[in-house]
């Protein structure tokens, strides 16, 4: 098929996917076409476990596609722009204690609580992993996903404190998340050797590089749309400010994931205050909304595919319902201890660690990070595990997030 043919096809099936939840299913836009996606991939996934032939084909497609260039070098620089747009900053700051703790301490717990508890479980289930490898499946499932869990918590009428909380967090741990996957998996590879002190360095200079960088590029751009009244040459503009400041920042040997989100943070803040009209606002607002939907759908498309072609055997399917117990444990684990530390260790709001716990939706970005796994003994193995607890997450998690949410008001 050529470029053109794949782009249309593309089209109609997120149209497809529109209608279809629009008419039946009612969630929010991006959840729902998502959440029909997820299913389409599943069902696709089954059918090539009862039908060998599909999988032969998946087979010979998958070598093909280079999922890590794909990934780094074009989807998640949009992903994360995309997602740290819609953030507002100045409600951000009510709330930035809370939102620092669970980005940093909270994702780093996260990875090791995960880490540990599959470590056991691949073990318990008679296909162990290296614990390296473990622990890099704790930093792909850590990061949460902004848009999907934003839509659901503004149809359940949120208090303010709280939706701030979550989608901060879902913003900043992303960047912080993608370092450590970095990180474990140069060490997991022998690319780079242990040393605390060298790591910490690496961590710190990628991420304070990556937040000057990120403050610098996007004050410059605001002035250069501030002269600008055209709402398709600034949208041009952002997307080059994701795509060519993601590349530039690679460059400059900072935290290319953390630098964009910063970028889009200063340009759904600042720039969209001071250098846009209300029409270019609403415009770029909802491109960037539509391009989130379509790159989502297109990497559920890109791991059905591997689960096609891995036929989503029966040991993956155990080892993904084990780990959903302790993903979601270790999310509690890494909510709770944040949120007693910020309260001198007074008695926590149940309802805020229980809210913020099933509201840890996973999503794109964890898909990306899979993908873009080298090849490994079990690498086909933790590919699948995060496609079901991604899988899990949208569908169950997202769906009840709101009722929850609502009894809990009451």
């Amino acid at each position: 098929m050529t470029v053109f043919q794949i782009t249309g096809a593309l089209f109609a099936i997120v149209a497809l996917f529109g209608v279809v939840n629009y008419r039946f299913i009612k969630l929010p836009d991006t959840l729902g076409i998502t959440a029909v996606g997820l299913v389409i991939c599943l069902a696709l996934s089954a059918l090539g476990f009862y039908y060998p032939r599909m999988a032969e084909v998946a087979g010979t497609i998958v070598p093909k596609v280079d999922f890590a260039d794909i990934v780094f070098h074009g989807l998640l620089s949009l992903l994360l722009f995309a997602g740290a747009l819609h953030v507002d900053l100045s409600r951000m700051r009510t709330q930035r204690r809370a939102v620092f703790m669970l980005a940093t301490i909270g994702v780093l717990i996260s990875i090791a609580a995960v880490g540990a508890g599959f470590f056991y479980v691949t073990r318990w289930l008679g296909h162990p992993v290296g614990l390296l490898w473990c622990l890099t499946f704790g930093a792909i499932i850590s990061p949460t996903d902004p848009i999907a869990v934003l839509s659901v918590l503004k149809r359940a009428g949120a208090s303010e404190n709280l939706e701030t909380k979550i989608t901060g967090e879902s913003l900043f741990n992303d960047g912080i998340a993608v370092v450590a996957f970095t990180t474990l998996v140069g060490l997991a590879t022998g690319s780079s050797e242990f040393s605390t002190a060298a790591i910490t360095i690496d961590l710190l200079r990628e991420v304070a590089g990556a937040l000057a960088f990120g403050i610098v590029l996007g004050f410059a751009a605001s002035l250069l749309l501030r002269g600008i009244d055209s709402y398709p040459v600034e949208i041009l503009i952002t997307l080059a400010l994701a795509t060519g400041g993601y590349s530039l920042a690679e460059a400059l040997h900072v935290s290319a994931p953390l630098a964009v989100v910063i970028t889009g943070l200063v340009i759904g803040n600042h720039g969209a205050l001071t250098s846009m009209s209300e029409k270019t606002r609403e415009h770029l607002f909802n491109f960037w909304e539509l391009l989130d939907e379509l790159l989502n759908l297109v990497l559920f498309g890109l791991i059905g595919l591997e689960i096609i072609a891995l036929s989503l055997q029966l040991h993956i399917v155990w080892l993904g319902l084990a780990s959903i117990p302790v993903v979601l444990l270790a999310r509690g684990i890494s909510v709770a201890i944040p949120l007693l530390a910020l309260q001198n260790f007074r008695r926590l709001n149940r309802h805020s660690a229980l809210v913020l716990t099933w509201g840890g939706l996973r999503g794109g970005i964890s898909i990306a990070l899979a993908l873009s796994l080298p090849t490994f003994h079990g690498r086909e193995m933790l590919v699948g595990v995060t496609y079901l607890v991604v899988v899990f997450s949208l569908l169950i998690q997202a769906t009840t997030l709101g009722p929850l949410i609502r009894r809990l008001n009451r």
